[in-house]
């Protein structure tokens, strides 16, 4: 027998194709992950062309009876995966013919194409993966408001440009990750639309000649409707490229949280420790104790947008409908996956367990972090800000000169500055009094941070 034969196009060939080229051109070893989603495809599909009367009843007793014997294989283990098995198709196929006989199973791929066949499969995975991304990404946001509130009053440095800017509430900088991941929450929900698109019934290109009921597939598929146009439905890959977009743009909130965790749990900060569980050690210096979670997530971000990239290069030369290129889709999407599940789990144990040091971050607040207020002081007995904003600087430039705090200019320095100055300008210099004036929307003070743990929450249970 040769070779041939056992394959799904074997039969136009006269020579067996080359061992090399029989391992280069196989998938199965990465797309095997796609082994459930395409019998439950499979088993949509049988009930399609029965009742579009390709096969009959018994027919499709024993081609569903069949596929979920290949199934519980599957989820026990015992799945033996052939030399011949170029992919999860041919593999799935030819162990249903194993149980049930050629002359039925072979009436299962009437009319389908591993074209569209595999463009359902990953489309029916990945809105698994997107569901369970979900969860964990609303249990790391809620994670962080729940911390948000119970730390509420710890007040710390806010930088700009990695300078000290103005004093914030350590709940605030929690929050603006909050609110970055809710953001990355309605960009996944959004996706999700375009994912939820049916290919199946497409064929290899040209459409299905059987009269396939594709709307009766789709409700069997929990599809929210089908593609429009079958040489489009077998070569669009556009829903795996947005995946890899949204899991490079998340993994860049990911890591710009991490540095920032990086930088506050150094010793030159000291404002956070992270839990012994998320840290790792040196070979060589015995004090060291590494943010290795955090360089991980910062790094394996560069990794995603490459995958990104790459993936991009390969889609942009492609002529139209189904190319064996498309073939590469699934390595950098479920290795984007795989890294995005862990990245989240990884960042929402950190939030958990790391522990805050609230003096060290009152210690790193500075009067002259105050200058602003100093200028909204004057803003406040009618000064136009340009005028304040100048004013406050020759503030600044005073106290350096003299080499003393800002709180330090005395208030005869001040006047000859300007006579808006008054007794009253001592209330500038406290810092939990500087937070409190934010309460506009999105500000630092502690009711507008509760308002944003609220509103985030609320977003989350909707």
């Amino acid at each position: 027998m040769s070779g041939n034969e056992t394959k799904l196009w074997g039969g136009r060939f006269g020579e067996d194709v080359d061992s090399l080229m029989e391992k280069f051109n196989s998938s199965i070893n990465i797309d095997k992950r796609l082994c459930h989603a395409d019998i439950k495809g499979s088993k949509a599909y049988a009930k399609a062309i029965q009742r579009s009367s390709l096969i009959s009843a018994d027919e499709l007793e024993a081609i569903t009876s069949g596929l979920n014997e290949v199934d519980e294989e599957w989820k026990k283990g015992s799945f033996v995966i052939q030399k011949s098995d170029e992919d999860i198709h041919t593999a799935n196929e030819r162990r249903l013919t194993e149980l049930i006989g050629q002359q039925i199973a072979g009436k299962l791929h009437t009319g389908r194409s591993r074209n569209d066949q595999v463009a359902t499969d990953v489309r029916l995975w990945l809105k698994d993966e997107i569901k369970s991304i979900k969860v964990i990404l609303a249990r790391l946001i809620q994670c962080i408001c729940d911390r948000a509130h119970r730390e509420i009053a710890v007040v710390m440095p806010g930088y700009t440009h990695m300078q000290r800017a103005q004093p914030i509430r350590w709940s605030h900088w929690l929050m603006s990750y909050a609110v970055a991941f809710l953001r990355d929450m309605e960009m996944l929900n959004d996706m999700y639309k375009r994912v939820d698109v049916l290919p199946l019934g497409s064929g290899a290109l040209a459409g299905n000649p059987f009269n396939i009921d594709r709307e009766y597939l789709a409700k069997e598929l929990d599809f929210a409707t089908i593609s429009f146009n079958s040489l489009d439905a077998t070569g669009n890959r556009d829903f795996i490229s947005e995946m890899l977009f949204w899991s490079s743009q998340f993994s860049c909130h990911l890591s710009r949280l991490s540095e920032d965790l990086i930088l506050y749990s150094t010793k030159e900060f000291g404002f956070v420790e992270l839990a012994d569980k998320y840290s790792t050690g040196s070979s060589l210096m015995p004090q060291k104790k590494n943010p290795d979670c955090l360089e991980l997530i910062r790094g394996k971000c560069g990794t995603i947008i490459g995958k990104a990239m790459g993936f991009l290069t390969t889609l942009k030369g492609l002529p139209s409908t189904y190319n064996k290129d498309l073939q590469e889709d699934k390595v950098p999407l479920f290795e984007t996956c795989d890294m995005v599940v862990a990245m989240i789990e990884i960042t929402t144990g950190v939030i958990n367990t790391l522990t805050i040091n609230p003096l060290n971050m009152e210690a790193a607040l500075t009067k002259d972090m105050l200058a602003t207020d100093l200028a909204y002081y004057l803003v406040r007995k009618n000064v136009p800000f340009r005028i304040a904003h100048n004013l406050s600087g020759q503030v600044v430039k005073k106290a350096e000169e003299k080499k003393c705090k800002l709180n330090e200019v005395s208030l005869e320095e001040l006047r000859k500055i300007s006579e808006k100055f008054d007794t009253d300008v001592a209330e500038v210099w406290n810092f939990e009094h500087s937070v409190e004036q934010y309460k506009a929307s999105g500000g630092t003070s502690k009711s507008s941070v509760l308002a944003q743990i609220e509103s985030v929450s609320q977003c989350l249970n909707h």
